[in-house]
């Protein structure tokens, strides 16, 4: 008999799919796994600071954590509040102060700049999105405070870490707010301009409402780096545990209050502190779980 041969183009069809549902299965099956790790771990991580924390909790309740008379550990008084607020009115701060020049660059190199200005600009955005975050506190207490301190002793406050964290977050909201708006069809562009309608108002009416979701996550990101920051407030805020009344007044926020007493705290004094970075971690949950409320409302209304 003679030899049988087999025609590779007959054998391709059968093969190809089958190779390419494989390859197919081991790609999402990998993506699978390490998404569940991922989750997995920020549970983990959740369940371990409420373990630590469960002691206290139990014994005393959630609530003494926002009345108590202040924050005295050594005298069983754990008022996390001042805190609370501190971390919050800094991280809206910085976020307020930084949106706008984020938005501002984001829009002027996307959409107006010369190429070769814009390619530098991004450049030096995504460097400084690199500087590590005791470079920025050391800028501001050497800067930002001493010029605070001219008008409003002692100059670390408040409004020197907005401004500090502000400048932290900004290459973050402006490397997301790009992206977003050239994900905006161009098609928009085109259509706004044949119908004769102004660069500016092609802007604000057309490509910023486009491009209002991933604006819109640029925004909880900076908020969410914002309040998890320790080593620029630890530098700039002054340290005092006290309910912010003005923007010149020193503060502590969850994060500082964390890095400052885990080093020596013993007992109760231990456990509180876990409860501070449970705390932290619902805030930072909240603010990611109310900006994809925020964005879900503007997709639904898109419609």
């Amino acid at each position: 008999m003679g030899e049988v041969s087999i025609d590779p183009q007959r054998r391709q069809p059968h093969m190809v799919p089958r190779a390419r549902a494989l390859h197919d299965l081991i790609f999402w099956s990998s993506m699978g796994v390490l998404a569940a790790t991922g989750t997995l771990i920020v549970v983990l991580i959740a369940a371990f600071l409420f373990g630590e924390g469960l002691p206290l909790i139990a014994r005393d309740g959630l609530l003494r954590f926002l009345t108590d008379s202040g924050w005295w550990p050594r005298d069983g008084s754990f008022n996390m509040l001042p805190m609370v607020l501190a971390s919050l009115f800094l991280t809206i701060g910085a976020l307020a102060l930084a949106t706008p020049f984020s938005l501002a660059f984001a829009i002027y190199t996307t959409f107006r700049g010369p190429p070769e200005f814009v390619s530098a600009l991004r450049t030096l955005v995504e460097a400084s999105a690199a500087v590590p975050t005791v470079v920025y506190g050391l800028w501001g207490i050497t800067s930002i405070v001493p010029i605070i301190n001219m008008f409003a002793p002692p100059g670390a406050s408040l409004l020197a870490g907005i401004i500090v964290v502000a400048l932290m977050i900004f290459p973050t909201i402006t490397m997301l707010a790009q992206a977003a708006l050239q994900a905006v069809p161009l098609g928009y562009i085109q259509a706004a301009s044949a119908l004769g309608v102004s660069q500016s108002q092609t802007l604000l009416r057309v490509v910023l409402p486009a491009a209002r979701h991933g604006i819109l996550s640029a925004m909880v990101l900076g908020a969410a780096r914002a309040i998890g920051e320790t080593m620029v407030v630890l530098m700039v805020c002054g340290n005092i545990v006290q309910v912010p009344t003005s923007l010149f007044q020193p503060v502590r926020t969850l994060t500082a209050n964390i890095a400052l007493e885990m080093p020596y705290a013993m007992g109760d004094h231990r456990a509180s502190l876990f409860v501070v970075g449970l705390l932290t971690l619902l805030l930072v949950s909240c603010m990611v779980a109310v900006g994809e409320w925020v964005g879900a409302r503007a997709r639904v209304s898109s419609r």
